[in-house]
């Protein structure tokens, strides 16, 4: 599912999981969340002055090679995956001074892919990079159909699966045992609270307490913001939308939308209709806003303390604070999810057709591995696939002062060990898009009978797939 990469802005503390972008429960990004990304991506690159996030190359300069002539590689990333800012080519190139690194970084992921599925089909304009990443969402079709189009990596020197979450090596495996990808960064999900907000609606504040209060189950979550409500103060809710609900409650469960042949099953999917009931309930019970998420009124409700939680991501953080502003620092904390999920996460590939496989391969086990994927984390946030890194004191003692201080490095961590494994299909960010940001948002703002609203889901994605 289709998302964004972001420019990180900050340490650690302000953890924008990469790229990313907006997520659905496997990874999917929606239109509006894009636009908004990219604009985030567009301030924090002139912020930060950070070439990386240009749309074009970023080279590395090139320099004499004792070994004679030198291998250029080119890695093809979409947004900020936290290289360059973390200074890995420049260590890799030392390292290696036969290799010449160079990024070509776009901003929109969808408009990445595409060039990407050209580029894998030997049509357009634009060469395959020698290393491609690969957004979640789209894993399903680089071990599906385009499988065979990407070196295998199981076996390349410095790879080994099991240095990664297992649910993640997964993601990127083949049915024929082929590993096509090497995992990047995570999204494991937490819950942003409002601290004030919970005191003057006599609940509990302290993070460990809120935790205890819906722990292991989502429907305690639901409660918990009926118990907000006959208290809330004026003009809030308890969370922020009936769609962000729905994907945080769909992104624990190990069915979604999909089976394992990447086959549409959310009619009948357990995952989808637990998610769906407790969405609604919370909707039509005045829990939610009646927002889509990312919208400009989401926006600003977020900056004038609409909401009391929000289920979040690690890269949400950084959208909590962007949008929040001064005004939220230190109000907003952090508590565990009632159940672990993901939303969010990339891959790095190696395409066959490219000239240098067996040095490309080299550079993307180097890259991924934990030693690295920890440095990036200390430079940008974006949380680590690798079990090593996750474990890593860089991790595990990170704070983040904007949200007084959580541990966000354990917190997400220890959600990333727990995530259980779901199959992902190329259909589910549409299914995703009308549910969450169609048929939900119309229940929690119009009323709209549910099952009315479900029977309007079907007809959508029936029309939207051919189905």
């Amino acid at each position: 599912m289709p998302g964004t990469r972001r420019c990180a802005t900050g340490s650690p503390a302000v953890a924008v999981s990469g790229r990313r972008t907006s997520r659905t429960p496997g990874g999917v990004e929606e239109p509006r969340r894009r636009r908004l990304l990219r604009a985030a991506a567009a301030l924090g690159c002139a912020a930060l002055a950070l070439t990386a996030c240009s749309s074009g190359p970023v080279s590395a300069p090139q320099s004499e090679s004792p070994f004679g002539e030198t291998v250029t590689l080119k890695v093809g990333t979409f947004g900020s995956f936290g290289y360059r800012e973390a200074g890995l080519y420049a260590d890799y190139m030392a390292k290696h001074p036969e290799i010449v690194v160079t990024e070509a970084a776009t901003q929109d992921s969808e408009e990445y892919w595409a060039d990407l599925i050209e580029g894998l089909n030997g049509q357009g304009g634009k060469p395959l990079s020698d290393i491609q990443a690969v957004e979640v969402g789209y894993i399903s079709e680089a071990t599906g159909p385009l499988a065979d189009r990407f070196t295998d990596l199981q076996t390349a020197p410095g790879v080994h699966s099991s240095a990664w979450l297992p649910w993640k090596s997964a993601q990127a495996t083949a049915p024929s045992g082929a590993l096509v990808g090497l995992g990047t960064d995570t999204g494991p999900m937490a819950v942003c609270y409002r601290k004030d907000l919970f005191q003057k609606a006599g609940l509990p504040s302290d993070r460990e307490a809120v935790g205890r209060l819906w722990a292991g189950d989502w429907s305690k979550f639901v409660d918990v913001g009926r118990r907000y409500k006959a208290h809330a103060p004026a003009r809030t809710t308890f969370t922020d939308s009936a769609g962000g609900l729905f994907n945080a409650v769909l992104s624990s469960q190990p069915e979604q939308y999909s089976n394992t042949r990447g086959e549409l099953v959310y009619e009948d999917s357990p995952g989808v209709k637990k998610a769906w009931d407790l969405s609604v309930s919370a909707a039509r019970s005045g829990l939610t806003s009646g927002l889509k998420q990312f919208s400009p009124e989401w926006n600003q409700s977020l900056y004038l303390s609409g909401f009391a939680t929000i289920v979040c991501p690690s890269w949400m953080t950084g959208v909590i604070s962007k949008y929040a502003g001064d005004r939220g620092e230190g109000l907003w904390d952090i508590a565990p999810a009632p159940a672990a999920g993901n939303w969010g996460g990339a891959f790095l590939t190696v395409p066959k057709a490219g000239k240098h496989q067996k040095e490309a391969a080299a550079l993307a086990a180097w890259l991924t591995a934990p030693e690295q994927q920890a440095k990036v984390f200390a430079a940008t946030g974006n949380l680590p696939s690798a079990m090593a890194a996750l474990a890593s004191p860089a991790v595990q003692d990170a704070t983040n002062p904007y949200f007084n201080n959580a541990p966000t490095g354990r917190i997400y961590a220890n959600a990333a060990r727990t995530v259980l494994p779901a199959p992902i299909g190329r259909l589910d960010g549409t299914v995703k898009a009308v549910i969450s940001d169609v048929a939900l948002v119309d229940i929690a703002r119009n009323g709209t009978d549910p099952k009315k609203a479900w029977n309007g889901v079907v007809k959508q994605i029936a029309e939207k797939t051919g189905g």
